[in-house]
């Protein structure tokens, strides 16, 4: 059985999702993926794990997808609504899909791509009417989800995840973060991360709660929604904090008071993906009252590390491991550092199962006695991690030093003329790699007198040798920097 969609139908008539004025039950959302779901099965008992990619708005008919096929037994594959055709082509491409269901936006989009692969197209409506049937008994060691990772170094790889591991990673964070049936969460995420479909969607729905959508991010809209007062779980990346603090700062006092009060009503605000700088986690805290809960995990995962929900959070630290996930820290040798920076890795039932079709690439990423290599650096402090940085694209190996980019950039966050940065090791025959930082300022600042400041805060191997003014950063669909794309502006 699916176990998500046993919590939903607990909770009846209770209303599950709020959007464009409209309220649809928890009722509905599911008789909705029964529909679907027997429309896919189309006289079948079972899809065996076949690939279904979907591009859905946000919204019920998101959710009532997604459930409706896997209650088919199949494998769902959202789509990202921003990709242009060729990354679209690429993943039903890779993954096999047999069909697409679409929005009726999306239509003309993905209509083009469908008969090229001989695809099956299902527009969704509310005419769809079919028979209702009986659906498979769905074993929780099935492949459930193919999400892709983001691709910086290589084409993406699809990770699969099995219907125990997404329950094992809702059901922890549900427990940790101490979800219940009176929460209102607005989701203003991408739907096919694992940030938005479990920590945000997932989440919600299994407690109970109210999962509201706002397809199209605005910070006013945002605000215009926190003003009502039924919001009281909010999740994010840093960067969308940072255009809220920057909206906020725009009102009057008047208005800032009362976003202000409505925030410090708030039960619990979360952030993640990407690095919290110090500087949006502190001014955040002026505004709201909330010291903001950062946590780590990654899309073959889940969650696996996070600030406590009680206790202290720490700011620049992603907390500690979440019940029933161990996690230590490795050399190169996967050996087990304690004092010194190391790989984070990870073993639990959170894990994902393997990379679509790419069993070297699974093998390569597991070690032998079974923990996942994260290839994240971090360090441990009185029990908390603190991420270093992505080794491949955070350390920056330069002149015998490993250096991390992230500290770099709190550090220049600090200077009152730069607004943002993004810093990046460069190739070099002499160093290995030199240090970069591209920045975007808010007052003119020369490269000289950046450096006289940093001599005053960095080592002097730490103080980048190349400096760019930008008017702004590359960054993926969760608003986070591709530190690749910074390393094409200096070229």
């Amino acid at each position: 059985m699916i176990e998500i969609v046993q919590e939903a139908r607990k909770h009846g008539d209770k209303i599950c999702i709020p959007i464009d004025g409209k309220k649809y039950s928890y009722r509905e959302v599911v008789s909705s993926a029964e529909r679907i779901a027997s429309l896919l099965l189309n006289g079948r008992a079972d899809l065996n794990e076949t690939r279904i990619s979907f591009m859905v708005s946000p919204g019920p008919a998101y959710v009532a997808t997604l459930w409706g096929i896997w209650l088919a037994g199949g494998v769902a594959v959202p789509l990202c609504l921003s990709h242009p055709p060729p990354s679209l082509k690429y993943v039903l491409e890779d993954t096999g899909s047999q069909c697409v269901i679409v929005s009726a936006d999306f239509e003309a989009l993905l209509s083009s791509l469908c008969p090229e692969k001989d695809l099956r197209l299902v527009v969704l409506s509310s005419e769809i009417e079919v028979e209702k049937v009986s659906f498979p008994d769905i074993k929780p060691d099935r492949r459930a989800l193919i999400l892709y990772t983001s691709g910086t170094t290589n084409l993406p790889k699809g990770v699969v995840t099995t219907h125990h591991n997404l329950n094992s990673q809702i059901a922890t964070l549900v427990k940790a973060w101490e979800w219940s049936h009176h929460d209102h969460i607005l989701c203003v995420l991408p739907l096919h991360h694992v940030h938005g479909i479990i920590n945000v969607v997932s989440c919600s729905l299994w407690a109970g709660a109210r999962c509201e959508f706002l397809p199209a991010f605005s910070a006013n809209q945002v605000f215009e929604i926190f003003l009502r007062g039924d919001v009281n779980v909010f999740m994010a990346v840093p960067t969308i904090y940072f255009k809220l603090i920057a909206a906020w700062e725009e009102e009057i006092g008047p208005i800032q008071k009362k976003i202000s009060q409505v925030l410090h009503a708030f039960r619990l605000m979360v952030s993640g993906s990407a690095a919290l700088p110090v500087s949006v986690m502190n001014k955040w805290e002026e505004i709201s009252g909330h010291r903001l809960l950062e946590r780590y995990g990654m899309t073959e995962l889940g969650m696996a590390i996070s600030n406590p929900y009680r206790g202290e959070r720490k700011a620049g630290f992603v907390g500690l491991p979440l019940a029933g996930i161990s996690v230590r820290l490795c050399d190169d040798n996967d050996k087990q550092v304690k004092e010194e920076p190391g790989e984070i890795q990870v073993r639990g039932e959170n894990v994902f199962l393997e990379y679509w079709k790419q069993p070297d690439a699974t093998e390569k990423s597991f070690t032998k006695d079974g923990w996942f290599k994260t290839g994240d650096i971090a360090t441990i402090e009185n029990g908390y991690y603190r991420i270093l940085g992505r080794n491949s694209v955070d350390i920056i190996k330069s002149g015998g030093y490993k250096i991390s980019a992230l500290e770099i950039e709190e550090v220049l966050r600090n200077h009152p003329s730069v607004k943002d940065c993004a810093v990046v090791g460069l190739d070099d025959e002499e160093w290995g790699e030199v240090v970069a930082a591209a920045l975007i300022l808010n007052r003119e600042l020369s490269v000289d007198e950046i450096r006289s400041w940093l001599k005053e805060q960095l080592p002097v191997y730490r103080i980048p040798r190349k400096f760019l003014m930008v008017d702004d950063l590359p960054t993926n669909t969760m608003g986070k920097v591709t530190k690749n794309e910074v390393k094409k502006l200096f070229i």
